[in-house]
Formats: C-alpha cells, sequence, structure tokens
C-alpha cells in the first residue's frame, strides 16, 4: 500500500520540527501520487538531493525510499537547484522539501 505523498511531508516535516532543524515545502505537488524530493542545504553553498529511484533501479514495488540524486556526497547548492527545475518541468506535480542543516541530516531514515 502507498503512503499518500501529503501524509509523507507532514511526518517529515514533524520529524524536523522535533529536532528543532529548519524544514519547508517548497512546491506543493499531487497530494496523493506527486514524487518527492528532499533538498539538505549545509548552509555553506552546498546540499544534498534524495528523491525517488530512477526508472532503471525500480522494482515491482514501491517502497517509497529516496535515493541520492547529483551527488550523494553532496552538490553545489545552485547544481541542485538548477536540477530540481528541471524535474519540475517534467513532471509538474513533483514535491519539494528544503531542510536547512548544517550537519546535512535529511531525516529520512527515522
Amino acid at each position: 500500500m502507498r503512503i499518500a505523498t501529503q501524509l509523507r511531508v507532514q511526518a517529515l516535516l514533524r520529524r524536523c520540527s522535533s529536532a528543532g532543524v529548519p524544514a519547508v515545502v517548497a512546491r506543493r505537488g499531487d497530494a496523493e501520487r506527486g514524487a518527492l524530493f528532499v533538498k539538505v542545504a549545509t548552509l555553506d553553498g552546498r546540499a544534498k538531493l534524495f528523491g525517488p529511484r530512477p526508472a532503471s533501479m525500480e522494482t515491482h514495488e514501491d517502497d517509497g525510499v529516496l535515493t541520492a540524486h547529483v551527488d550523494p556526497e553532496g552538490a553545489a547548492e545552485a547544481q541542485i537547484d538548477a536540477y530540481l527545475e528541471r524535474q519540475v518541468e517534467y513532471d509538474p506535480d513533483v514535491w519539494i522539501v528544503e531542510i536547512e542543516d548544517r550537519a546535512g541530516r535529511s531525516f529520512l531514515d527515522d
């Protein structure tokens, strides 16, 4: 059973809030089926990006696990923003959550 994207976003925001870490919904997509991207800005001009598995890695069962995109170690924040702009052009139903955390925590594994 797939969990609605809106619920996943609310849970993520709550985990960030509990840790005292700022997080915002930068873009709202389709409440039920929109793809979710999570940008983690480390406040030094770099960021990490997590999103759905690429089609080549998908399995029959969508487990909702987000994987690193662009570079798992992080990339220039401008590069991440450009990547997200392309994703929005491709699929206007995507959600984007932005987290600001110097430690680079995504709060996705909680």
